[in-house]
């Protein structure tokens, strides 16, 4: 072979060698994603579903497997529901419990005037006539039972109602449970319909009686969220419950009824649960819960009507996200588990003696080949003199020596968790990968670091949170690896408001903006999401109520419309066309703002993708997207 050929071959290897190190959008979206299923009938193995995004057929293709409880190998199965147990089986066997779709009002032209088979009109009285991405067509959820046999018909124990369970959009089989005795079923709903519901969280726990036909508010003095109802081995009724209507990122905390009484298990712990499950003695309650940019394990004692004292304490420590309690086996919690660099996977921790054992590695030969980012915990001082965690994520060859263009990235929510999670849009590791580095606080509206801490933000979307994205990057700029010439803020749903907002205040201290499913204009914003509950708590009300002092600071001082005249700035706005949470006016004014303004700006459309980008291969334009225009301005 000719010297100069033989050279460009092992140049191209060694460039080959080099890419398939970093994580690519590609790479990303050809990972397996994991969901545990449960526990096998004799708690001999642990079934899990792996879905994989096909770019051909644009959809996520699943699989089934099951590993052994302590460790193994994996084996493909076909008839997953034949191999865990069904907990939708009564205790008795005889019923089958179930949820489906019925009509139970008119919505449509063809309701009203069946002649008229071509009208497509839509008539609503009343809010809540879409929801999330989907609009309403007069018909709600209902949960069922019937013989647990083929053929056999089912009972509608939600007959005639107009309400939901599960809830919708993301409600599921967790909605609804048997008691121990199998004579009655417990479900979750909102018993309110049209405007009231859009305005309210108060869902409760109801109980059916299977013999009577009667139904039985059994949380009826709570006005907030009530969830999650499961029962403790000893048959306590245990749930999770936030206090207050309208405010849906209110502490949660685990309930349990004991004797006649509710005992609060987790009211003197300052945090909020995400999930919880009882220990085999029911003597305790596992839970996780977000601390401190990460996501744990906790456990609280169940003490009943005792003088002992109730204690909360946290049992794993570490630089990763408990996403999900799979199971308590004996001395071993089965959790899901991940972090900034790593997908999840099945992992088992032994509580005597502390040690993790990681049971599944579904993406092992694409991670096994990867150069991964270093994450790092950096602590910052804010304007009013708290200390701020905030995640630095340096890109896999970081090299002290070298500038990087570095990222604000701005969380959504406004409440949720910045911690260890492991995204398939918002992924830090390809980000870092293409050379950033990733400033990402946990500012002012984020659970973790106390219920104050959580609260701060509501009503103050535009204040002190603001003020600690400032804090947090401007620390990190002092760095000599930092290229303060090149810095930009990105984020989505708040994260994309926060965008908006920054884009008039930043003072030139960014080059290049991307929000997605941004909140821009709070006036409109008001007008035409869905959940109202949270705009009336998180704006403060009603933007024409103008005795209302909170709402009014908020629609004049922190609406980012009011400081258009300072965008400086190229900016990217994303908008999913399906998205009723921050519906599309919101994106396509701040684009047109833009655009009138003479300021660079793109518009990436998905007419069929909701708050989220679900479809592999809208995912891979978004990442490619992402990069491109950060490439063109950063």
């Amino acid at each position: 072979m000719n010297k100069s050929v033989l050279l460009i071959a092992l140049v191209m290897t060694f460039n080959i060698a080099e890419a398939q190190k970093k994580m690519t959008p590609e790479t990303l979206l050809s990972l397996g994603r994991l969901s545990a299923v449960g526990i096998s009938k004799g708690k001999k193995s642990i079934v899990y579903k792996v879905s994989t995004p096909s770019m051909t057929d644009n959809k996520l293709e699943s699989k089934f497997y099951s590993i052994p409880i302590n460790g193994g190998k994996s084996v493909e199965i076909t008839d997953h529901k034949s191999v865990v147990t069904d907990k939708n089986i009564s205790p008795d066997g005889r019923y089958l419990l179930y949820d489906e779709a019925v009509k139970v009002s008119d919505v449509s032209a063809q309701d009203y005037y069946p002649e008229l088979d071509k009208a497509t009109v839509q008539i609503y009285d009343g809010l809540d006539y879409r929801h999330w991405d989907a609009w309403n067509e007069g018909k709600v959820n209902h949960v069922f039972y019937r013989e647990n046999k083929e053929g056999s018909k089912g009972i509608d124990i939600m007959e005639g109602e107009l309400f939901n369970s599960p809830q919708k959009p993301f409600g599921g089989d967790e909605d609804y449970n048997w008691s121990p005795d199998g004579k009655s079923i417990l479900y979750v709903a909102k018993k309110l319909s049209g405007t009231k519901s859009a305005v309210s969280t108060n869902t409760d726990i109801y109980q059916y009686n299977l013999v009577t036909k009667q139904t039985k508010n059994l949380t009826e003095a709570n006005k907030g969220y009530d969830t999650h109802p499961m029962f403790s081995p000893n048959g306590e009724l245990t749930w999770l419950q936030m206090k207050r209507d309208g405010f849906e990122a209110d502490k949660n905390d685990i309930i349990v009824r004991h004797r006649g009484g509710d005992i609060n298990l987790t009211a003197g712990w300052d945090g909020t649960v995400n999930s919880f499950h009882w220990s085999n003695d029911g003597k305790k309650v596992y839970f996780t819960a977000p601390v401190d940019g990460t996501i744990q394990l906790f456990e609280v004692n169940f003490p009943g009507l005792t003088k002992i004292a109730v204690r909360v304490q946290q049992i794993t420590t570490g630089d990763f996200d408990i996403t999900g309690i799979v199971d308590v086996l004996g001395n071993s919690v089965i959790v899901t588990r991940t972090d900034m660099n790593h997908a999840a996977d099945i992992h088992s921790y032994d509580l005597k003696t502390k040690v993790w054992k990681q049971l599944t590695n579904v993406n092992a030969a694409t991670y096994n080949n990867l150069s991964l980012s270093k994450t790092e915990k950096r602590y910052v001082t804010t304007t009013d003199g708290k200390k701020m965690l905030v995640w630095v994520i340096y890109p896999p060859d970081f090299d002290p020596k070298k500038k990087y263009p570095t990222l604000l990235y701005c969380q959504g929510g406004p409440q949720s968790a910045l911690s260890q999670f492991y995204s398939y849009r918002w992924n830090f590791q390809v980000m870092a990968a293409n050379g950033y580095i990733v400033v990402a606080p946990n500012r002012r509206g984020m659970p973790g670091h106390g219920v104050e801490w959580n609260e701060q933000i509501s009503g103050d979307w535009g204040g002190q949170v603001m003020d600690d994205y400032l804090s947090a990057i401007d620390d990190v700029a002092k760095e000599s690896y930092v290229d303060k010439n090149r810095l930009g803020a990105v984020g989505a749903s708040y994260g994309g408001y926060s965008v908006f907002y920054l884009a008039g205040k930043h003072n030139k201290r960014f080059k290049s903006f991307i929000a997605h499913d941004g909140v821009f204009n709070l006036h409109s914003m008001y007008g035409t999401t869905e959940e109202l509950f949270f705009t009336n708590w998180d704006l403060g009300g009603a933007y024409w109520d103008k005795e209302n002092a909170k709402a009014q600071k908020t629609y004049s001082e922190f609406n980012p419309i009011n400081f258009v005249d300072k965008w400086d700035t190229p900016i990217l706005v994303i908008q999913g066309g399906m998205d009723f949470r921050v519906p599309i006016g919101q994106g396509q004014e701040a684009f047109q703002a833009a655009q009138l303004r003479g300021i660079k700006s793109r518009f990436l459309y998905f007419p069929d993708e909701n708050h989220w980008v679900l479809k592999p291969q809208n995912a891979l334009v978004w990442q490619r997207e992402f990069f491109k225009w950060l490439n063109e301005t950063l």
